[in-house]
């Protein structure tokens, strides 16, 4: 009886055990999941086959042959190429819709200022101003060639203007006189003995250099932040990673077990493994961040761009009036110098230039004033950024904790082990690496080659690193290619392009793009135009003194 009930239950428990075997190897489940993953079905077994042809995943008994193997690997790198694409999404669209707002709103500012000066100058003069504008034009046109990228030097530029400005109050103001081409260069020869503007150039300079320098710069930054997280976000899969991702989210198919999802630290070692040199961007990344947070500074404070622009009009009829007060000194020092120009014939008397001029010109009251350019104010789109800026600091290396949430990837901080542990379902045990290249040495899940750093990574590190520069410089109001020509940075412009014949960082880095449209280059003769003066100038230099001082004031 004792031995009847013995063998009564060994084949109770055998039968438990095939019965159990069977259920193990059925596949309906796991092709089931197929289909709705949009895979092909076809080459799924209907029951489990022996897996030792198997060459990511366990090779015990599995779901899975070689060919859905390698669909998976197709499969993984494509989903993971997404989701950082995805994740990065936020990142890249801040960086091109904040550049594109900062370009459009220098630009119109800087065309709604020469405007709105044309336009104050013709309605008042007509057609004296007409003859003499390009005078101003060609000072537009310069800051304009400097904001968009070209290789223009601020200070020599300006100054070349201001001696433009002289060579024709000069002329005008000395209209019985024959002033030739070589008297006009020896009086240039005096122009900083004779300071025949004031301090009004000096200062006027110092605020626009720093202004520009500060602006071109910021957003030549958001260009290359721009360029930067677009390239770095294309992430590139390498075969190691490739079947660290397989195994972590496809290798659960195969064991019949399609809907368990990856244990936390697991997912974090795989992604910390795939994204080494992402991470190794991060350094350089915060350090680019925080020192466009410094010109971000600059350009609501000191080197405001807005403020210099808004009242230039009034600083250069200032500066006008001072030469004309002091105009019979300033010519006695050049007679003094330059000699005795010949008689013209005329005298001072035909021009005939009235003492008072009635017309006036209402300054904006601060409660009317509008936005000055593309909508809105500097100070509006600097607070903007600077809270986007400061979001995005340690981006790279936030990654992995990123793509690792629940809702994408993992089963949550489960430690009951209900995942899937590269192996089977449960726990997982060890820890997890820290971020860099070289820590992934003892990455468990992926297997890194240190000694081998990514190129294309190190390309983007190195033009973060120029552009931190060029942002440092700028926060102290230097322009370091007018500093050192030698130095890499070209002070490229609007969107880190260089519209003519000049160094760039793409020669230094590879990896800045030219991003200056063809139309944005417009060469101009400022420093070569005639200096001939035409007739009529004096007239309305004169009238924009009084009309302009009494904006002024």
């Amino acid at each position: 009886m004792l031995r009847l009930e013995t063998l009564l239950c060994t084949f109770s428990a055998l039968c438990f055990a095939a019965k159990a075997e069977l259920k193990a190897r059925n596949c309906s489940e796991v092709r089931e999941a197929f289909a709705a993953k949009g895979f092909s079905f076809s080459h799924v077994p209907l029951q489990e086959i022996p897996g030792e042809h198997l060459r990511v995943c366990p090779q015990g008994n599995t779901c899975c042959t070689p060919e859905i193997e390698d669909a998976f690997g197709q499969r993984s790198k494509q989903e993971f190429g997404n989701l950082v694409d995805e994740i990065s999404h936020n990142l890249r669209s801040i960086f091109v819709s904040r550049h594109q707002k900062f370009d459009e709103f220098f630009l119109e500012l800087l065309e709604n200022t020469e405007r709105s000066l044309n336009e104050m100058f013709v309605r008042t003069y007509g057609k004296p101003y007409m003859q003499n504008a390009e005078v101003f034009e060609n000072l537009f046109a310069e800051l304009k060639r400097y904001y968009t990228g070209g290789n223009v030097n601020l200070e020599e530029m300006l100054n070349d203007f201001w001696s433009r400005l002289l060579e024709r109050m000069f002329t005008l103001l000395n209209s019985q006189y024959v002033i030739t081409e070589d008297y006009l260069e020896c009086i240039s020869k005096y122009t900083d003995q004779l300071k025949p503007f004031g301090d009004v150039p000096r200062k006027l300079k110092a605020q626009v250099t720093r202004a520009f320098v500060a602006a071109r710069t910021f957003v030549q930054g958001l260009s290359v932040g721009r360029e930067v997280a677009q390239r770095v976000s294309k992430v590139s899969s390498t075969p190691a990673c490739m079947r660290a991702l397989t195994k972590m989210s496809y290798c659960p198919f195969c064991q019949g077990m399609p809907a368990i999802k990856p244990c936390k630290n697991y997912c974090l070692n795989v992604m910390k493994g795939c994204l080494a040199n992402q991470a190794d961007l991060d350094t350089e990344w915060n350090h680019y961040i925080d020192a466009m947070l410094l010109v971000a500074q600059r350009l609501e404070g000191p080197f405001n761009i807005e403020s210099v622009m808004e009242p230039i009009d009034v600083k250069i009829s200032e500066a006008i009036m001072n030469m004309q007060d002091n105009s019979a000194q300033v010519s006695y020092k050049v007679f003094q110098g330059c000699g005795q120009p010949k008689p013209s014939g005329m005298s001072r008397s035909t021009r005939g230039v009235p003492d008072v001029f009635n017309a006036r010109f209402r300054p904006y009251n601060p409660d009317e004033r509008p936005t000055t350019a593309a909508g809105t104010s500097l100070d509006r789109l600097v607070v903007d950024i600077k809270g986007k800026l400061k979001q995005s600091k340690r981006f790279w290396s936030s990654l992995p904790e990123e793509m690792c949430v629940e809702t994408r990837l993992t089963a949550g901080n489960t430690t009951d082990g209900h995942c899937w542990n590269g192996h089977t379902k449960g726990r997982y045990f060890p820890e997890v690496v820290t971020d860099g290249l070289t820590n992934q040495v003892n990455n468990p899940e992926v297997n890194v080659d240190i000694t081998r750093p990514d190129t294309f990574i190190r390309q983007q590190i190195m033009a973060l690193r120029v552009m931190t520069n060029k942002l440092k410089n700028a926060y102290n109001g230097n322009d370091i290619y007018f500093q050192d020509t030698s130095d890499e940075g070209s002070g490229s412009g609007s969107g880190s392009g260089c519209t003519e014949a000049c160094p760039t960082d793409t020669d230094v880095a590879a990896s800045e793009a030219t991003l200056v449209e063809a139309d944005r280059s417009e060469p101009v003769g400022g420093a070569s135009s005639t200096r001939m003066p035409p007739p009529g100038l004096l007239t309305a230099l004169v009238l924009s003194v009084s009309a302009l001082h009494m904006r002024w004031r």
